[in-house]
């Protein structure tokens, strides 16, 4: 049986917002059987999380308000890749920005992507340790909370829906079973 493939071939792109944080775009392709179609994304430029520890018990987490969902949330450190700026130095300038500290140690956990069908954003996660304490210094428009809280009640709060966000959803998880190996 012969079959087209899965592949799609990019064409052009057509820019529609270029925003700030995000842009959205539309590309036209070429399907594999040869016709024609549009794919509409967000293009993100990729983004870095981190779950600090403060000890082996003890994380880190931030609570904010999200307006798209118009809620408070907790979730890790995070933030957008500046242009050329390397997933290390984002992950260290998000930390401190956020929590105020440093982690003399980082090993990365995983990296996904959130949402394919309509983003090309990838999310790289990391756990830190270590922390050296510092002063914060969030962004102008970020108004945050650093929350010290168990491990486990923070896993309790994945369970109960309590932690909806996917990142720290993914870090805590992944983590624990990293854990459970």
């Amino acid at each position: 049986m012969n079959s087209p493939g899965l592949l799609e071939t990019f064409v052009r792109r057509k820019k529609i917002y270029n925003g700030r944080a995000v842009n959205f775009v539309v590309d036209q392709i070429r399907l594999p059987d040869g016709r024609a179609a549009e794919r509409e994304y967000l293009d993100h430029p990729g983004a870095v999380g981190v779950l600090p520890f403060l000890d082996a018990d003890t994380i880190l987490l931030v609570r904010q308000y999200r307006y798209p969902v118009r809620k408070i949330t907790y979730e890790i450190p995070a933030g957008k890749l500046d242009p050329g700026e390397s997933r290390s130095a984002c992950l260290r300038r998000e930390l401190l920005e956020e929590t105020g500290h440093r982690a003399r140690r980082v090993r990365p956990l995983i990296s996904y992507w959130p949402t394919p069908a309509f983003s090309d954003e990838i999310l790289h996660l990391y756990a830190a340790d270590g922390l050296v304490a510092g002063p914060t210094s969030p962004d102008d428009d970020e108004f945050i909370e650093v929350v010290r809280m168990p491990f486990r009640r923070a896993l309790d709060w994945v369970f109960s829906g309590k932690i909806r966000d996917s990142k720290t959803v993914i870090a805590l998880l992944t983590t624990r079973a990293l854990r459970d190996v």
